[in-house]
């Protein structure tokens, strides 16, 4: 077993001892109910449209140009439209989640401040993202993010190069080529292809990203602090001992 292996499996042994293995903010919830808590400001800008008396389609529009970041086409925005009209305000947001861009920028800038201790979204897609975003596409429990033996990757029909615990060229070469992460990424488990052992792998902890950036020193204390502010939205004091 590698370096990156051996850290890994210490770290998860020392954190089941140490840490909490369950999001409580996110449990229970479905991917429309998910994606409404994450991106709480299509709810405000639909509110303020509303407020100001606009149709059925300007709402479809605006939930859509805030979910995927582009516009409709006619036939997406006529059925979102069709759908605000009838109450159905959901299903519209299901519709234009349906847009590719919802997951290769939505929620890769959603996820990407979590995998590096700037907290920027100016990273490369890497495998703790690349799950993330395949979790809330498939509808795994995200209260799993941080103990199941979980891993996305590439579809093997993409030609990409292997995963590797020692680069990040899987992941770099499925965005460098711009390729849809709704239907290109595929679930796996870290340990058919990590080396870890499935008792080792922690989610999202155990990904090579987080380790990369958060197991430094010899240390747990920066993977700790930074799980806690981006899952538990608390910092060291607030959850240290009295």
């Amino acid at each position: 077993m590698n370096t990156l292996s051996n850290r890994l499996v210490m770290s998860r042994i020392d954190m089941k001892n140490r840490t909490w293995t369950k999001n409580r903010h996110t449990e229970g919830l479905d991917k429309a109910g998910r994606v409404i808590q994450l991106l709480s400001f299509v709810l405000l800008s639909v509110g303020l449209v509303s407020v100001a008396n606009a149709g059925p389609r300007e709402q479809a529009k605006r939930i859509h140009d805030r979910l995927t970041g582009v516009p409709p086409t006619e036939a997406v925005l006529a059925q979102m439209e069709a759908d605000i009209g009838l109450g159905q305000t959901t299903a519209a947001a299901n519709l234009a989640m349906e847009n590719p861009n919802f997951y290769n920028v939505t929620l890769k800038n959603f996820a990407a401040p979590w995998t590096n201790r700037d907290q920027s979204v100016f990273v490369p897609l890497n495998d703790y993202i690349a799950t993330v975003v395949g979790m809330i596409r498939d509808d795994v429990p995200f209260n799993t993010l941080l103990s199941a033996d979980i891993l996305y990757v590439g579809a093997g029909s993409l030609g990409l190069p292997a995963y590797s615990n020692n680069n990040n060229d899987h992941y770099a070469q499925l965005e460098n080529q711009s390729l849809d992460m709704k239907t290109g990424l595929t679930q796996t488990t870290q340990s058919s292809v990590t080396g870890l052992p499935p008792g080792a792998t922690a989610g999202i902890w155990t990904t090579r990203a987080a380790a990369e950036a958060f197991f430094v020193a010899g240390t747990n204390r920066a993977m700790f602090r930074f799980t806690m502010i981006n899952h538990m939205c608390n910092d060291m004091e607030q959850v240290h001992d009295p």
